[in-house]
């Protein structure tokens, strides 16, 4: 008898049938023993590292069962390449490798998978090679067929399989130690399960995405290469973002998905930070670098000073650049990859990323030229009252008399405004009248910023300085590229080969760096030149975020605009009273817990159940979530001034300028109950929250759709 007979048969003394409490080990599946072979049904997986390990994950149902076509379509699979993930990844099906389109990526390992078994640490299954998947299919095979079981196989890296029977199929370890002697590997330790078929394996298999594509949205990372407290890169974030778009189409767009009006988003990841960190300066820095605290001067060096690149001219021209040509070449190759898409883009920034595209949008030109119209692409018309109302302005200075002369010598608003006080003695204006027209444009010069003799001055004409920039040369006075952002550094702003029809601003600094700069107001008539919408979406513990409508509007006092829960309620809002009274009674709390446990619970209930307020009753984020709004409103101390920004017909109408087409600009997500604590805690976190958060997600989905007439199968309270 050989050894492996001798050594089955002695399994088969000593190890009896696997008792009920033995199932919770070898997690037995129902099968019957009796029953005919059926092959196995095979499910496409790729390899993604996530914290230094091996993570096998499933393709979606639909991007398998293409995959498998391709592969049993008994054609040669030397390259042949499938286009997986909606489009974003493409499997070359003769390497088994999965490829990133739009980004940089390291390409993943593929695998048709039919056989798996459980790992060491996470519980996960992995699948075995395809290879040794077919030697235990086929040996399977041959134990149901003949009804002969306690196979045993040897994998690759020496491991052991044991086909005990159909319901107990188990893995073992090789031994350690040396094996010269040529011994025979035997099982050791605790078995690991193996599984035959995905559909015995806890695993979660999406359906797919929808096939057309209405609208693309490119979105631009803030400093660092993380960008949330995982420090995830700009591809894993988008993709929850992503993920999320998905979930609440299925959920707020039923009626316009059961009628197939529409489709899904697109949204793009643009990367700016790793080509600007390429160029060297990397190096420079780390040479004078002191030693002391290294990780936190690495974290300084690769992410906080990003906001200094910005703003040096060099680097600058480096970020903006990288940002536009990316934008441009992911559009182009995106029309290549999608050639019947007819839908409009948007851009989106969050943090240093919607600054970087807010001065590339004031920095853009009206007429695209060269741009294929075929796009459909809406024709966005620049305000030029100020250049053609010329009359008017001179019967405001009761100066009619002279339009003749300006119009003899073709000379409009915008010549005018830049005439010298010897140019128009030069026309024949007396010297009255040529402090009256000098001095008006020069108090709308700092009231609106008039610098470039151009065209493109409609761009910075309406959003006005604190103070002139001052050129040397008059070479630099006619760069049409210098001073048009707003106090920005001088560089050449590259054009976009696309009219953006939104701009969403998440967690943006815009305002403050305005300020900065010396902007004190933006001119209710200014508006991008390419691009009609503009909305700024912040969290209010956010601490990098600014507003944008008190420079619009700065004599009025309002609040933004409450974005509304993704299920249609208001969260939880308390007013200071009851927020004061709450965290005083945890506070309490919490200092007798040091002395009496006992007397602690006691004086909390007694803190609790005194308030008169129906809204304390919620004492978790869950719970407030799940309170209806009826109930909340109940609170005879609810903050004023929230319930005021939340009903949009109780605000009296506010004039917020042309930036978002006459509609509001500033928008605010509500805070969790729980974060209203304390303020502080929940900071960062705020400022990084915007990737994984619905009502963000829905409001720019639902803002996209209603330019294409698609609304919400319910407006949201």
């Amino acid at each position: 008898m050989s050894s492996v007979e001798a050594h089955q048969e002695q399994l088969s003394q000593s190890d009896p049938s696997p008792s009920p409490n033995s199932c919770s080990s070898f997690e037995l599946i129902d099968m019957d023993a009796g029953s005919l072979y059926e092959p196995v049904s095979p499910h496409w997986f790729y390899c993604k590292i996530i914290d230094s390990k091996e993570t096998w994950i499933p393709f979606n149902s639909e991007d398998s069962q293409q995959l498998e076509e391709a592969y049993g379509s008994g054609k040669d699979c030397r390259g042949r390449v499938v286009p997986t993930d909606g489009g974003r990844y493409d499997v070359h099906l003769g390497e088994r490798m999965r490829y990133a389109v739009y980004w940089d990526e390291l390409a993943s390992e593929v695998r048709r998978c039919t056989w798996f078994y459980k790992g060491d640490k996470d519980n996960k299954y992995v699948p075995y090679s395809e290879s040794f998947s077919r030697v235990l299919e086929e040996t399977y095979m041959l134990a149901v067929t003949l009804d002969e079981w306690k196979k045993k196989l040897e994998s690759p890296s020496r491991e052991i399989i044991i086909l005990h029977n159909p319901k107990l199929m188990v893995h073992y370890q090789p031994i350690a130690g040396s094996d010269e002697w040529g011994s025979t590997p035997t099982e050791q330790g605790r078995p690991r399960t193996v599984k035959r078929g995905v559909e015995n394996i806890s695993v979660d298999i999406h359906c797919g995405e929808p096939l057309q594509i209405d609208h693309l949205v490119f979105i631009v990372h803030g400093i660092g290469p993380a960008c949330d407290l995982r420090f995830r890169s700009i591809v894993q974030c988008v993709n929850d973002f992503r993920s999320v778009s998905l979930n609440l189409l299925q959920t707020h767009f039923k009626k316009a998905q059961e009628n197939q009006q529409m489709g899904r988003v697109e949204f793009l990841p643009v990367n700016w930070h790793s080509p600007l960190h390429s160029t060297g300066v990397d190096v420079d820095l780390q040479r004078i670098t002191l030693p002391s605290i290294n990780r936190l001067r690495h974290f300084t060096n690769d992410t906080i000073l990003d906001v200094f690149f910005y703003n040096s001219p060099t680097y600058c021209q480096t970020i903006v650049d990288t940002v536009a040509s990316e934008m441009n070449r992911i559009y182009t190759l995106f029309l290549q990859r999608n050639p019947d898409f007819k839908g409009g883009v948007s851009i989106a920034g969050h943090s240093l990323g919607s600054l970087i595209l807010f001065d590339i949008l004031t920095n853009q030109k009206d007429s695209l030229g060269d741009i294929d119209s075929e796009k459909d692409s809406p024709n966005i018309v620049m305000d030029h009252g100020d250049t053609a109302n010329l009359e008017e302005d001179l019967k405001k200075l009761q100066l009619s008399e002279f339009f003749n002369i300006f119009e003899k010598e073709k000379v409009d608003k915008e010549a005018l405004a830049l005439c010298t006080d010897r140019d128009l003695q030069e026309m024949g204006i007396p010297l009255g009248p040529r402090k009256k027209i000098i001095n008006y444009f020069k108090s709308r010069r700092n009231l609106l910023g008039i610098t470039q003799p151009s065209t493109q001055a409609a761009l910075g004409m309406n959003l006005p300085r604190e103070s002139e920039p001052h050129s040397s040369t008059d070479a630099t006075r006619k760069d049409k590229y210098l001073d048009v952002s707003i106090g920005q550094v001088s560089v050449k702003y590259p054009r976009l080969i696309y009219k953006p029809e939104i701009f969403f601003a998440f967690g943006s600094p815009i305002g403050m760096f305005l300020t900065v700069r010396g902007l004190k107001r933006i001119d209710p008539n200014y508006k991008f030149p390419t691009c009609k919408g503009f909305f700024n979406i912040y969290h209010p513990f956010d601490p990098v975020a600014y507003r944008i409508e008190p420079m619009v509007a700065p004599g009025v006092e309002f609040e933004p605009m409450l974005i509304p829960h993704h299920k249609g309620r208001k969260r939880m809002h308390l007013g200071k009273s009851i927020k004061l009274e709450l965290r005083e009674g945890l506070t309490r709390m919490s200092m007798d817990l040091k002395n009496n446990l006992l007397g602690s619970l006691r004086m909390a209930w007694k803190s609790f159940t005194r308030a008169p307020y129906p809204a304390l009753q919620a004492e978790t984020a869950e719970e407030a979530e799940a309170e209806p709004e009826s109930s909340l409103e109940q609170a005879s101390d609810v903050s004023t001034e929230e319930t005021c920004a939340a009903g949009k017909g109780e605000l009296p109408p506010v004039n917020v300028g042309m930036l978002n087409r006459g509609q509001r600009i500033d928008y605010v997500l509500q805070e969790k109950p729980i974060e209203s604590f304390n303020e502080y805690l929940f900071a960062l976190q705020s400022h990084l929250c915007y990737w994984e958060s619905e009502d963000t997600v829905l409001l720019v989905l639902k803002e996209i759709y209603q330019t294409q007439g698609i609304f919400l199968d319910q407006p949201l309270q």
